[in-house]
């Protein structure tokens, strides 16, 4: 059984997957309350999944990029589950399970994900027959400037409020967007993508683990 934790940004998302099925999986919205939600959260999914801690064997986090705060005490938290009940540990980047719960599709796709003071974390991705790789480093930008960007067919997921979804579709007639439904980073996908790399015993040292943070501090604060 793997326990998945993704506190990347104010949603926040827990699953259990015992390779097979998802066992259970909650998601929320948090208003900055991560610290006094995420254990309760946690207990009170393994209660009703009927799993007890013992039965845990790995856990999958995710890394980022994300708010400072949430993503120190997402990693701080599972970091004393792993090393308590003595189990491994992979970190998964946050843009990257998004991107895998995507559809084919042929046309480049730009996962966002909010980083403060209007601007966005950018993950660049092409499909592949092996699935949706990363073409390159992460951008920190505007919607304007990622508007601007965009000179071809471009398929934009992530966080995304109304009002953003709105001024992207304005600006370039080329974007298509996935609907918020397909822009949920579920916990499930992680637990996925975490299971896959414990099956092949790549897992990552627990005191060596770090959050992915984006090299912009002035653009990226909580």
């Amino acid at each position: 059984m793997i326990l998945a934790v993704d506190t990347s940004t104010q949603m926040v998302g827990l699953a259990l997957f015992d390779g097979n099925q998802i066992v259970g999986e909650m998601c929320w919205q948090s208003q900055n309350h991560h610290t006094v939600e995420l254990a309760p959260a946690l207990d009170q999914l393994l209660v009703r999944c009927g799993i007890l801690p013992s039965d845990l064997n790995g856990i999958a986090v995710a890394l980022g990029p994300g708010s400072f705060t949430s993503l120190r005490i997402g990693l701080a938290f599972v970091k004393g589950l792993s090393l308590a009940l003595h189990i491994p540990i992979v970190g998964i980047p946050t843009l990257d399970i998004l991107a895998f719960a995507q559809p084919a599709r042929d046309i480049p796709m730009a996962v966002v994900l909010h980083a403060g003071r209007s601007r966005f974390a950018v993950g660049w991705y092409d499909y592949k027959s092996s699935g949706w790789i990363k073409r390159n480093d992460l951008q920190v930008l505007s919607l304007d400037e990622l508007g601007e960007l965009v000179q071809a067919p471009i398929y934009i997921c992530g966080e995304l409020t109304g009002e953003e979804r709105h001024i992207l579709t304005k600006k370039r007639k080329n974007i298509v967007l996935a609907s918020p439904v397909q822009s949920l980073r579920r916990p499930s996908y992680l637990a996925f993508l975490g299971w896959k790399r414990l099956k092949q015993n790549d897992t990552d040292e627990v005191v060596e683990l770090a959050p992915i943070y984006l090299h912009v501090a002035s653009s990226i604060p909580d």
